[in-house]
């Protein structure tokens, strides 16, 4: 039988949904890639029609991260039901955001983009127009190093 997208995926929540996500500067949780060929990171929100967000990738040298490193990466929009932006080749400097509700950025890093300032990645989020958005970071790791069931099954 052939694997699932679930079987070969490791999703993890980057920042849980709040109802002022992006206020000030926040951080993702930060994923490690050294069983990953890339991630995708799912920013989103559904409220919020005037805030915008200086995104920017950071490859970190660990958890804590104690060094971080801003990196090139390849995004898109998505807007409500289901609009596709065009793929958008971003620099080290990042994007921002465009004001309006509803909106999900897909947001690709390569595990060989982070060089040797990784092996982990972060997203970086530095709010531009002081506005509320309710939203969150979903990440979601795929192309896995070793092909067996990525899941995590829990006992009891």
């Amino acid at each position: 039988m052939a694997s699932t997208t679930i079987e070969t995926t490791h999703a993890g929540i980057g920042l849980a949904p709040v109802a002022d996500a992006f206020s000030g500067t926040v951080n993702s949780d930060v994923f490690s890639m050294e069983n990953y060929g890339l991630i995708t990171f799912y920013v989103h929100w559904g409220v919020g029609t005037t805030g915008t967000t200086l995104i920017t990738v950071q490859a970190c040298d660990d958890f804590t991260p104690t060094t971080t490193s801003a990196k090139a990466f390849s995004y898109k929009i998505v807007t409500s039901p289901d609009t596709q932006g065009a793929l958008q080749a971003a620099t080290s400097s990042g994007f921002t955001t465009t004001a309006g509700s509803n909106q999900i950025y897909q947001i690709e890093v390569e595990a060989a983009a982070l060089g040797s300032d990784g092996p982990c990645v972060r997203l970086n989020c530095v709010e531009q127009a002081n506005a509320a958005l309710l939203g969150g970071i979903i990440a979601i790791q795929s192309q896995p190093r070793y092909a067996h069931d990525q899941t995590v099954v829990s006992s009891s």
